[in-house]
């Protein structure tokens, strides 16, 4: 009986002993077919792994985008030009111009956040802070960064430089403003305001042709403004005069 059992232990080692030898065969004889698989498997868990990582960053983007941490670089330059309007609006034209110590003024603005629609917005309220002050030159400096194409600002803007040419006698330059300022954007309000100032500095040149053309293409071509309505006795001196 226990010879019996020997030998049929011996049989079972045997079989294990083959089972084994044909499965280190199988291995051997399909390795590189395993390590297809193998590598198909970990590329497939990186794959899981990055799809992931990948709608987690950007779920966070996305809340990020929702609610913002922090403010835009254009939200910071209307921030800038918020306060320093404050000091223009209340005629401290030295403080909206160069800041109290703590917030910075329009010329700063300009210089960090130019390209900003608020910081060009910057640059015309320099301009007129440096006209009020009559420093005409650095007037003109910072009228002429303005560069948004605004329907009321950008009109105004070469006007005021029209101003400035003016204030310091090139009466030619505030003529070419004047006229600039009168086509850009024509309007009702602008034009025949911008075009009073071009006649009335043809008549300082004495040029009073061109100063009767200008009144009377004012009164023709915005016969329902205000100005229409005050120059006539301007076109009726110049008439009287010219003769």
């Amino acid at each position: 009986m226990a010879k019996q059992n020997t030998k049929q232990g011996d049989e079972r080692l045997e079989n294990v002993e083959e089972a084994l030898s044909k499965t280190e065969l199988w291995i051997e004889n399909n390795q590189k077919t395993l390590w297809i698989i193998l590598i198909a498997l970990l590329v497939a868990a990186f794959a899981i792994y990055g799809i992931t990582n990948y709608n987690k960053k950007r779920n966070e983007k996305a809340m990020n985008l929702s609610y913002p941490q922090e403010i835009s670089f254009e939200q910071k330059a209307t921030q800038a030009v918020d306060f320093a309007s404050y000091y223009m609006e209340n005629e401290d034209y030295a403080t909206a111009l160069n800041g109290d110590g703590e917030k910075i003024g329009f010329i700063d603005i300009v210089k960090d956040y130019g390209s900003t629609k608020a910081g060009k917005l910057a640059a015309y309220y320099a301009g007129l802070c440096y006209l009020k002050q009559g420093d005409y030159n650095n007037a003109i400096e910072y009228l002429k960064k303005y560069t948004n194409d605004d329907k009321v600002l950008a009109p105004l803007a070469l006007g005021l430089i029209g101003d400035c040419y003016l204030e310091l006698g090139n009466q030619q330059e505030a003529v070419s403003y004047y006229e600039k300022a009168a086509k850009k954007n024509a309007n009702d309000f602008s034009s025949p305001m911008h075009l009073v100032k071009l006649g009335m500095t043809y008549e300082i040149m004495g040029n009073y042709a061109k100063a009767l053309e200008t009144y009377q293409t004012l009164k023709k071509d915005y016969p329902m403004s205000n100005e229409a309505f005050e120059i006539s006795k301007n076109i009726a001196y110049l008439e009287q005069k010219m003769k």
